[in-house]
C-alpha cells in the first residue's frame, strides 16, 4: 500500500532563520581574521531588536553591530513598515570568553589530538531518490523557498513578496518506497497588503504559485522528478489567510530551532545539536558533516539504496566511542550493518582535527549554509571580502563551500567493499 511522507523548509526571511544567518556571518567574520577562534555564538530575533550571546575565544577583534545590520539588508528586512529592519534595529551584545574548562578539554599540544568540543551523537542519512541524495520532499521544499526569494530580489514578478515564508511538501510512495508523485504543496509567504479584497488577494497569490513559482521549481529538476508533478496535487497557499506580519515581528527568532529543515527534512535521525554559530572544534556541526559525507559517498558508490550513520564522541576526547548504521534493508553488499560499520571506522579518520583538515572548516564558509539546507548543496569555490574594524587592510579570500557534499570516496568504497 503507498504511504506519504512530509518535509517542510523555511526561506532566508523566516525569524529563526535570520538568527542562524546572523551566528553563522559572526564565525565566518572571526574565523576569517583569526582560524582558531572557538566561537559559540547564538542569536534572538525580535521586534525591532537583535540579541547575541555566547562565548569566544579569539585574538581579533570585529564589528558586531555592522555585521548584523549588513545580514538582515542582505536578507531583506529594509523597510520601517517590517517593524524589523537592518539600518534601526537595536542591537545587544553579550558575548563573552569560552570557560577555560572546556577549553582544556579540547586544545591539545598535538593538534591532531584535539578532543571533541562535547559529548553527543550525530547522524548522516543519504538515500539514492535524488541526485544530490536528499529525500524528495525536502530537496522540493529547499526549492520553493529558494525560487521564492529570487523572484521577491527580481522584482519583476509577484512583487508584493516579503522576506518570510514557509513550504512543506508530501510525497506519495510506492510500495517498494519509489517516489509516486508529489501529493501536497504547502507555501506561507509573507506579502504587502496590496488589495482591501482579502479573498481576491489571496487568489492571486494562489495562482501566482501555481503559475509562476513551480514551474521554476520544477525547471531546476531532471525529468524523473518533474514527471512526479500532475494536475491532481493539493495546494495550500497562506491557508490561514492574508499573511502581513512576519518575519521577526511576527515571530521571534532563535538560532537552532530548524535542526531539521538543516538536515534531512526527518528522514533518518538527528542528534539535537543545531550547527549555526558553532566552530568546526564543536562536533555537533563537524560530524554530523562528516556523517554526511560517509553516508552520501556510501550511497553513491552503490553500498545501499539508504543509509543512516551515527558518531557518538565523549568531550574531550578525540577518537568516537561509536559508529553505527542502518541500511534499513537496502544493502547491495553481504555484510551485516555491524560489519558495515566497523569498515567505516578503519576507513574514515573521524578525530577532530582530522575533520577540520579534511573539509576546510577553519575557514570562513559557514554564512551559505545557514538557509535553504547544510546538506544536499553544490560544492563549490567563492571569492570573500571581510571588511576590517581595526584600521588593517580588508582581507580577501577564496574559500571553498560545502566540500562535505563532495563524491570523492566513491573509488575508494566501490574497491574496499567488492563493487
Amino acid at each position: 500500500m503507498s504511504y506519504l511522507f512530509t518535509s517542510e523548509s523555511v526561506s532566508e526571511g523566516h525569524p529563526d532563520k535570520v538568527a542562524d544567518q546572523i551566528s553563522d556571518a559572526l564565525l565566518d567574520n572571526f574565523l576569517a581574521w583569526d582560524p582558531e577562534s572557538k566561537v559559540a555564538c547564538e542569536t534572538l530575533v525580535t521586534t525591532g531588536q537583535v540579541v547575541v550571546a555566547g562565548e569566544v575565544k579569539t585574538s581579533t577583534y570585529i564589528d558586531v553591530q555592522t555585521i548584523i545590520r549588513d545580514v538582515i539588508n542582505k536578507i531583506g528586512y529594509t523597510k520601517a513598515e517590517y517593524m524589523f529592519s537592518g539600518n534601526s534595529c537595536g542591537i545587544f551584545s553579550a558575548i563573552h570568553e569560552q570557560s577555560p574548562d572546556i577549553n582544556q578539554g579540547v586544545v591539545r599540544k598535538k593538534k591532531e589530538d584535539q578532543g571533541a568540543g562535547d559529548q553527543g551523537m550525530m547522524f548522516g542519512y543519504a538515500i539514492d531518490e535524488t541526485e544530490n541524495f536528499l529525500p524528495l520532499s525536502l530537496d522540493i521544499a529547499h526549492e520553493l523557498v529558494f525560487q521564492l526569494a529570487e523572484i521577491r530580489r527580481e522584482g519583476k514578478d509577484m512583487k508584493y513578496l516579503r522576506p518570510d515564508s514557509k513550504s512543506q511538501v508530501t510525497i506519495e510512495y510506492n510500495d517498494d518506497s519509489t517516489p509516486r508523485r508529489v501529493h501536497t504543496i504547502v507555501v506561507s509567504t509573507q506579502h504587502d497588503d496590496f488589495d482591501p479584497d482579502e479573498k481576491k488577494m489571496l487568489e492571486i497569490i494562489k495562482a501566482d504559485v501555481i503559475n509562476i513559482l513551480v514551474p521554476r521549481v520544477m525547471a531546476q529538476f531532471g525529468k524523473p522528478v518533474r514527471a512526479l508533478f500532475d494536475k491532481k496535487i493539493k495546494y495550500h497557499v497562506n491557508p490561514t489567510g492574508k499573511f502581513v506580519i512576519g518575519g521577526p515581528h511576527g515571530d521571534s527568532g532563535l538560532t537552532g530551532r530548524k535542526i531539521i529543515v538543516d538536515t534531512y527534512g526527518g528522514r533518518g535521525a538527528h542528534g539535537g545539536g543545531a550547527f549555526s554559530g558553532k566552530d568546526p572544534s564543536k562536533v555537533d556541526r563537524s560530524a554530523a558533516y562528516a556523517a554526511r559525507h560517509i553516508a552520501k559517498n556510501m550511497v553513491a558508490a552503490g553500498v545501499a539504496r539508504e543509509l543512516l550513520v551515527q558518531i557518538s564522541y565523549a568531550i574531550g576526547v578525540a577518537k568516537p566511542v561509536g559508529i553505527y548504521v542502518n541500511t534499513f534493508g537496502t544493502a547491495k553488499v553481504k555484510m551485516t550493518d555491524g560489519e558495515i560499520a566497523k569498515k567505516i571506522g578503519k576507513m574514515f579518520d573521524l578525530r577532530p582535527a582530522m575533520i577540520e583538515k579534511e573539509f576546510g572548516l577553519r575557514k570562513p564558509i559557514y554564512s551559505e549554509t545557514a538557509a535553504y539546507g547544510h546538506m544536499g548543496r553544490k560544492p563549490r569555490d567563492v571569492k570573500k571580502v571581510f571588511k576590517s574594524s581595526n584600521g588593517q587592510p580588508d582581507k580577501k579570500m577564496t574559500v571553498s563551500l560545502f566540500r562535505w557534499e563532495k563524491l570523492n570516496k566513491v573509488n575508494e568504497i566501490k574497491k574496499a567493499f567488492g563493487l
